[in-house]
């Protein structure tokens, strides 16, 4: 009966460490993460849309936002692997997964806001430059400024990337299927116009993270509250 009872509470003690360890969930698990990266992107997109369609400029590259997301994700990634001595290896990579994208958007942003002004210095010193030329000659020849053609397709294509690995590695459906219409989206904006690409990127933004991460912060939550 002695050895009994101790196992029995063994096993009420496991339980409680597990729903404790539950409780615990990292930012991936709680939705802070892809609400955070939803929200960011969705903005970002929608800003630079409204740039285009009512022709005005914002004082910086709506893009940049894309920093602060990165440094509060490191914020909590530092403060959620103090409170939690133990992290999973599966949160660890999703973690470098998470970092490595946003670097990987600012790479891109500041390739495409240095890039073709490079390039016209770099023609100018050869002796030549960029002109539009209309095949009508309706209009006079006008100089152009270097541009990367159909850039943000660029953007969507790597909205997918964390995303799959997300949902693959959490076996989470509505990343998985958020990932897969980044992707349909990335096909689509290769034949569409900046500013149509804009709204299919804040679009893939929504489904990919914002959606999944309320799906997520509502089980999370339901889960706290059954185990208080």
């Amino acid at each position: 009966m002695s050895n009994e009872k101790k196992l029995t509470e063994q096993e009420s003690l496991q339980l409680i460490t597990s729903m404790i360890q539950k409780a615990k969930a990292s930012y991936h698990d709680k939705g802070i993460s892809a609400i955070l990266w939803g929200v960011t992107i969705a903005i970002a997109s929608l800003l630079s849309y409204l740039q285009i369609e009512l022709n005005f400029d914002f004082p910086f590259d709506p893009f940049l936002l894309i920093i602060v997301a990165i440094v509060f994700q490191i914020y909590i990634s530092v403060k959620e692997s103090k409170l939690n001595k133990v992290t999973k290896h599966e949160d660890a990579a999703i973690n470098a997964v998470w970092l490595t994208y946003g670097i990987s958007i600012l790479g891109l942003v500041a390739y495409i806001n240095i890039v073709p002004n490079v390039s016209a210095q770099l023609s100018k010193q050869e002796g030549w430059e960029f002109v539009k030329h209309y095949i009508n000659n309706t209009k006079p020849d006008e100089i152009l400024s270097p541009f990367v053609l159909s850039s943000y397709s660029l953007f969507i294509l790597l909205y997918a990337f964390p995303t799959l690995v997300t949902g693959i590695t959490k076996k989470f459906v509505p990343m998985i299927v958020g990932a897969i219409l980044a992707y349909v989206f990335f096909i689509i904006s290769c034949f569409t116009a900046l500013k149509f690409d804009l709204l299919l990127g804040a679009l893939a933004a929504i489904v990919c993270w914002l959606i999944p991460g309320i799906i997520l912060r509502r089980k999370f939550l339901k889960l706290r509250n059954n185990n208080v």
